[in-house]
């Protein structure tokens, strides 16, 4: 941790200084007098000279931005870095950004009009940071050296970002140290504060000791052939069961072309282990199942699992629950966990065609009503946000929504003067003002 800031004003004095003697071609001059960290990335910057080019052009289009976000077992710990690095940076005028292993950002947020400004050095989700392409900055720098680092204004080789700081760690693959990604702090000065750093390191252990968790969930058995093998996770088959749980027709497992149609109660089982994959005791389900829990049965449980794993036994081995405690061997994707997985990616199209009505509606299931209820707001409250004209029409379809008077506001507001649903919009906000 530096005992001066970055962003001292003797730093500063000497990184200008050393651009002047650059701008002079003299290379081995201009870097004498910078950060070691920084000396050391200049001298890297000089030599990419040749083959960099203005990052502008280096923004991917949104298709390939997706399947690299989806590819990314980023991914996976978006809620940690939001709860302990963007919460934390609210309202500072700090952007959280977080790239894979290349220095593409992948994610970057914080307030609106913070990120506009950021959108004039192409600070944008799809661009290349590394230093091949923009020099010395905190994120490809980072991912140069391997550990954390703080550059400050003119400590950035590339003009463009000098009137920046930032802060950046890597992130690693708990199994094999291998480097997947960067997480980095931009803005004012704040950026380079001593703690900056500091809090970003603590994110960083906190997300990778969730992917150890979530490598030991999804590949108990696959050590290395894993969720963190750059660029991605391991690949899907028509083999892997899936479990369809918001059809109105009702829930059912899905493997390749087959399909097993379940009962409710085998659907909350299934649901309820696949949503807590470190498993639940009996009395745990119990609560999880019955509004009256202490009038629920342990042995009718035990009972409807003796069941459950006779179904599933004929139709996929692999789902069949696990006892002491009950839990999933192998968890298996369901729609409303990819409705979820969508959102955090910042695909609200993917989020829509997923999600296909409440989750198992006939459940009353208190545990089943929470993630019900996860998975709506989640997806509703990305929409106020964030949703399109077309994606808000999209999700006012749906019955759940039609009577959302927050929604149909919302929807009016972003409809163009001449939109011909403006007019059904009006209606139904009259029609629940008429009866509210």
């Amino acid at each position: 941790m530096p005992l001066i800031s970055p962003a001292s004003q003797s730093h500063q004095r000497r990184a200008l200084r050393a651009h002047e003697i650059l701008g002079a071609n003299d290379h081995r001059n201009s870097v004498l007098q910078l950060r070691d960290v920084v000396r050391e990335s200049w001298i890297r910057s000089i030599g990419f000279q040749e083959d960099s080019t203005s990052n502008e052009h280096t923004v991917l289009a949104d298709g390939d931005l997706h399947q690299l976000r989806t590819d990314s077992p980023l991914r996976l710990v978006l809620p940690v870095f939001d709860r302990l690095l963007l919460e934390p940076a609210r309202d500072t005028g700090l952007i959280l950004a977080i790239g894979d292993h290349t220095g593409r950002l992948l994610w970057v947020k914080g307030e609106s009009q913070v990120l506009r400004k950021a959108e004039s050095m192409a600070f944008v989700p799809g661009a290349d940071w590394s230093e091949r392409t923009v020099g010395t900055s905190a994120p490809g720098t980072a991912l140069a050296t391997g550990g954390g680092v703080q550059v400050s204004g003119a400590e950035h080789f590339n003009e463009i970002a000098h009137s920046w700081s930032c802060s950046a760690v890597p992130i690693h693959a708990p199994d094999t140290g291998e480097v997947i990604g960067v997480v980095d702090l931009t803005g004012g000065e704040e950026a380079v504060a001593p703690y900056s750093l500091a809090l970003l390191k603590a994110a960083v252990a906190a997300a990778e000791s969730e992917l150890r968790w979530q490598q030991q969930r999804i590949e108990p058995t696959a050590a290395k052939h894993s969720i963190f093998t750059v660029p991605g996770r391991r690949a899907k088959t028509d083999a892997d069961s899936r479990l369809r749980l918001m059809p109105a027709t009702g829930p059912a497992v899905v493997r390749g072309t087959r399909q097993l149609e379940l009962s409710t109660r085998h659907a909350e089982l299934l649901t309820l282990l696949s949503w807590h994959p470190r498993g639940l005791s009996g009395e745990e389900l119990v609560d999880l199942l019955h509004v009256n829990p202490d009038a629920a049965d342990l042995g009718t449980l035990r009972a409807e699992l003796v069941r459950l794993r006779k179904v599933l036994s004929g139709f996929d081995k692999s789902l069949v629950p696990l006892s002491r405690p009950y839990r999933l061997a192998k968890v298996p994707r369901s729609d409303a966990r990819d409705v979820l997985t969508a959102i955090e990616s910042g695909d609200l199209d993917a989020a829509l065609k997923h999600y296909d009505g409440p989750v198992i509606e006939r459940s009353s299931a208190p545990g089943i009503e929470a993630i019900r209820e996860e998975v709506f707001a989640a997806l509703r409250q990305a929409m106020l946000q964030d949703g399109t004209e077309q994606q808000l029409l999209h999700f006012l379809q749906a019955p759940e929504t039609q009577s959302d008077e927050e929604l149909l506001s919302t929807t009016l507001q972003v409809l163009p003067a001449r939109s011909p649903h403006r007019a059904l919009i009006v209606a139904a906000l009259e029609r629940l003002e008429a009866n509210g």
